[in-house]
């Protein structure tokens, strides 16, 4: 028979997301995790199994919250162009927002060397990527398709090209934001980019 949870599992897990986000795998400590989801050790071990494991969860989590409200305004405009801009507006909000943990995407900040040095890990966020990256492409090819988009523009090395920007764009949030600056910077990057 299985056991039975004895605690809030969303709640936890969204607890222990917002701190992994805040303070990144490597520096969330076992403590501070049992001490913010509220639960003890063996609850932790017996339904969670590891810290590992409990990252890998919560970056699914946090794509099917977070990330999932950039993917929706990428998918719900008219263009590949619009989306792909709805997307980077969708983004800058959550930087706007007081209650964010951190300026550094929890996905962006898993691209470490710590990080990446564990396989299963690495794996995790080679998936993350290629997942973003490959709705853009998809939205990319839809409109070259469709004529929207010029023949000359390649969407696999343009699909890429902006999942490339987009781990740099979060990481220079955390050396200074600014809205309007970076507005104005994502708008020459994609015109030039001919979107």
């Amino acid at each position: 028979m299985a056991r039975r949870i004895a605690f809030n599992y969303t709640q936890a897990l969204d607890r222990a997301t917002t701190l992994f986000w805040q303070h990144g795998y490597t520096e969330t400590g076992l403590r501070e995790l049992l001490k913010t989801m509220e639960i003890g050790e063996g609850s932790f071990y017996n339904t969670l199994k590891s810290k590992k494991h409990l990252y890998l969860s919560c970056v699914e989590h946090y794509g099917e919250t977070v990330v999932r409200r950039r993917l929706e305004a990428l998918a719900q405009a008219a263009t590949a162009a619009e989306g792909i801009r709805a997307f980077f507006r969708v983004s800058l909000d959550c930087l706007d927002a007081p209650d964010t943990p951190s300026r550094l995407c929890l996905v962006a900040a898993m691209v470490s060397e710590q990080v990446l040095a564990e396989p299963e890990l690495r794996e995790c966020v080679q998936g993350e990527l290629e997942k973003v990256r490959g709705i853009f492409l998809a939205r990319l090819e839809q409109d070259r398709e469709r004529g929207l988009l010029p023949a000359s523009l390649d969407p696999q090395v343009t699909a890429a090209i902006i999942t490339t920007y987009l781990q740099g764009f979060w990481r220079m949030a955390l050396v200074g934001y600014d809205r309007s600056a970076f507005e104005r910077q994502i708008d020459s990057f994609l015109s030039a980019m001919g979107l």
